[in-house]
């Protein structure tokens, strides 16, 4: 049997450096909870540190650019809306629990 290369998203190996440099443990600790060889991590990082853009496959187009630190009524507004959100979801949660009751106690 042929071993498949494992491909991963830029995303995912900008997340993984980042959680490497934000977390404060080690390559190896990093790696393995992600399930990658840490001299792969290592290479992510340093691309990452570098700034050069990691491989993307042909026809995506380039991420939208981000700022690392958003103003606080950016932040206020993104609040808000995860609330809205939070509560709907629990109100959808709520209506499931009462259907499943419902359908429990129905005669077949």
């Amino acid at each position: 049997m042929a071993k498949t290369r494992r491909e991963f998203t830029p995303e995912f190996k900008r997340e993984a450096g980042a959680l490497l440099e934000s977390s404060g443990r080690s390559r190896m600790q990093v790696a393995a909870e992600l399930g990658i060889q840490p001299s792969l991590l290592r290479q992510w990082r340093t691309v990452l540190m570098e700034g050069s853009p990691l491989k993307r496959p042909a026809g995506l187009p380039d991420p939208a650019p981000t700022s690392p630190v958003a103003s606080p009524s950016d932040q206020a507004a993104e609040i808000a809306r995860l609330r809205r959100e939070l509560d709907r979801t629990r109100m959808e949660r709520d209506v499931l629990k009462k259907a499943i009751g419902i359908f429990a106690q129905m005669p077949k």
